[in-house]
């Protein structure tokens, strides 16, 4: 187990680790790559959907404030950063209501979840609770709560076969496919059960944070949002994210997100 100290110095990169894995997979979720020497930045590369509702998120869990009303008041100051179609309509709404999603979007903003949980019931429920305002399908709740609980557990210096059989018993994931057998026939998929596993086997066979968001990326899939995925959860991990990387994700970044970031940091144990 981890020390306090060591804990809090971690779970502080959790939410970096999915806006830098976001950033690095923008330039190739419509520009698929299965090369893992890709290039890390391009005039492409910037936050998307998945760190706008990253940072809400954060943000609700800082303030207290509904959930509901920071993915509103967040997706409407950034309208433009590539939203699914429903969750699009979702945020504009006057009275929104969970539309039964299982696609990705639950688990792709819920890292700061893993990062604030005191115990494994509450990185449960606060997945939940971060997912079933849009994703109250049993898939996308799911989804949102492996990957919280996930982080939670890496922060806790949980060994990588330990989190693996945990995530396979409690949510029924098959962690056991060799990436080598699994990337070369992938393509797009924006399901929880069709992206996440396999997210959490790009952080699985990773040597470190880059590693894990090279194989994140080099799936071929869904590029920005496995990488967010496997990005918070290899920062929670290796307790680290390279300066080259972090500073370069700053620098594309909004001053009012890197504020929100820095706040719910602040907010940690």
């Amino acid at each position: 187990m981890r020390e306090d100290r060591d804990r809090l110095a971690a779970a502080r990169l959790v939410v970096l680790g999915a806006v830098c894995g976001d950033t690095i997979g923008s330039a190739y979720e419509f520009r698929p790559t299965k090369d893992l020497n890709f290039k890390l930045f391009t005039t492409y590369s910037g936050f998307t959907d998945d760190t706008v509702c990253t940072v809400a998120v954060a943000d609700a869990l800082e303030s207290g404030r509904p959930v509901t009303e920071c993915l509103q008041q967040w997706c409407r100051r950034y309208p433009r950063a590539g939203y699914g179609g429903s969750f699009s309509r979702w945020f504009r709404l006057d009275d929104p209501q969970p539309y039964n999603s299982w696609g990705n979007g639950s688990a792709m903003r819920v890292s700061a979840a893993g990062a604030k949980a005191a115990n494994l019931d509450d990185a449960m429920q606060l997945a939940k609770m971060m997912a079933e305002v849009t994703h109250n399908h049993p898939e996308g709740i799911k989804g949102a709560q492996a990957t919280a609980v996930a982080i939670y557990y890496a922060l806790g210096g949980m060994k990588k076969e330990e989190i693996k059989s945990v995530i396979e018993r409690e949510f029924g994931y098959d962690l056991s496919r060799p990436y080598s057998q699994i990337q070369p026939g992938y393509s797009f998929d924006v399901s929880c059960q069709g992206s996440v596993p396999e997210a959490m086997i790009a952080f699985l066979e990773s040597t470190d944070y880059e590693s894990a968001i090279r194989h994140a990326v080099a799936l071929g899939g869904d590029a920005d949002t496995q990488a967010a995925i496997a990005g918070g959860i290899a920062a929670a991990y290796y307790c680290e994210i390279p300066s080259t990387i972090l500073d370069e994700c700053l620098s594309r970044l909004p001053e009012d997100m890197k504020k929100t970031i820095a706040r719910f940091n602040n907010s940690l144990f």
